[in-house]
């Protein structure tokens, strides 16, 4: 067989571009202007990168639209209040906690023109209100108008809680401060805080001492004086000062840890007899009651204290207002004259303010807490 010859085929002409980065197998592929049909990868390529920044369009322009119809929180801010605002005191209608809520919410009503209305939730040791505002929506209609067991406290103390007043709270203002005073039923055999000791110690577990809840202040001074003066009475918690004031009168309890000013006419007409104040030097309106120091316990003191938080994540400009409104009502003559009728300190300052305040109070109490062994379910 004679072998044909080779034909010379010439080549088509083939311009070279800068490999292009494709969903080929080969991964890179050259642009050729040929007369051959384009290749399939360089049309799919071209075809996502098309579609791919169509689809990057939409959302930027689905983002724009919802920035542009979402509001702000100085927007929600301005438009504050719309409707009544609730404000939540975590003990009963009647106790020092209520009479000022009521007082402060009655001046935001005035300032905003919209009702504030308190809403009394006790149980727990202030824990079913804490809770109440803690899960509420953060949108500046729900704040807890609180004691420091809710706010602080609490936390140290209760297994389980169903929030984190640190993770849950935001400060908002603190309103005022109060003495801790220890009463006794009139015909109680102990006239003075040393004489309630020596009884107690001569009759371990039969004197029962009435405090506003389990994990209040009360409960905590009423634990410490035990503590340092070695004798043992029976707690008796109660869901705030009205029920234990009842029982105060009626001989129920022997004795009463609790915040002043609920028991000061008590203690003016001699219905009640007051043993001691907790506060370092002795208050104005009760010179001839002593403090707890003067009694034999070195550097002690306690306060009670009454402050307003939000829910973690109010707007900020909101807290700002009422943290404003607040501090004018604490400075006002109305404000000042309701402060001393109650007899209380008001104290007012900033939101950062509280912050700092809360975190002393809980390094001040928890060596007491833990000490003491005070424990809650």
């Amino acid at each position: 067989m004679r072998a044909c010859a080779a034909t010379r085929i010439s080549p088509l002409p083939i311009s070279i571009t800068k490999p292009s980065r494709t969903n080929c197998p080969n991964g890179w592929a050259a642009r050729a202007s040929t007369g051959l049909p384009e290749n399939k990868c360089l049309r799919e390529r071209d075809t996502s990168t098309q579609l791919g920044g169509n689809m990057r369009l939409l959302a930027f322009g689905l983002l724009g639209l919802a920035l542009a119809i979402a509001p702000s929180h100085r927007a929600v801010a301005q438009e504050w209040p719309n409707r009544p605002v609730t404000m939540i005191v975590p003990f009963p209608a009647g106790a020092a906690v209520d009479t000022l809520a009521r007082a402060v919410a009655h001046a935001l009503s005035e300032d905003f023109g919209k009702q504030f209305i308190v809403d009394n939730r006790a149980g727990a040791g202030g824990n079913l209100g804490g809770t109440a505002v803690a899960k509420a929506t953060a949108d500046g209609y729900t704040w807890l108008f609180g004691t420091p067991a809710p706010i602080a406290l609490n936390k140290l103390m209760y297994k389980g809680l169903a929030y984190d007043s640190e993770r849950d709270f935001m400060p908002v203002i603190l309103v005022a401060k109060s003495p801790m005073m220890i009463t006794a039923t009139s015909g109680f055999p102990a006239k003075t805080l040393p004489e309630l000791i020596a009884y107690a110690r001569q009759n371990p577990g039969k004197v029962n001492v009435g405090h506003p809840g389990n994990g209040t202040l009360g409960h905590i001074t009423s634990a410490l004086i035990q503590q340092f003066a070695g004798v043992e009475m029976t707690h008796v918690p109660y869901r705030g000062s009205a029920p234990l004031i009842t029982d105060l009168l009626s001989g129920q309890v022997d004795v009463a840890m609790d915040f002043m000013p609920t028991y000061l006419p008590l203690v003016a007409d001699r219905t009640i007899r007051a043993l001691a104040v907790t506060t370092s030097r002795r208050v104005a309106q009760l010179p001839d009651v002593p403090t707890v120091q003067e009694a034999g316990f070195k550097n002690f003191e306690a306060t009670a204290w009454y402050a307003i938080v939000a829910p973690t994540g109010t707007p900020p400009d909101i807290v700002g207002k009422v943290n404003k409104a607040v501090n004018a009502f604490l400075r006002s003559d109305k404000g000042k004259a309701i402060l001393e009728q109650n007899s209380l300190q008001g104290v007012g300052g900033s939101s950062e303010d509280l912050k700092a305040f809360i975190d002393g109070e809980r390094d001040k109490w928890r060596p007491v807490i833990e000490t003491a062994k005070i424990a809650m379910q």
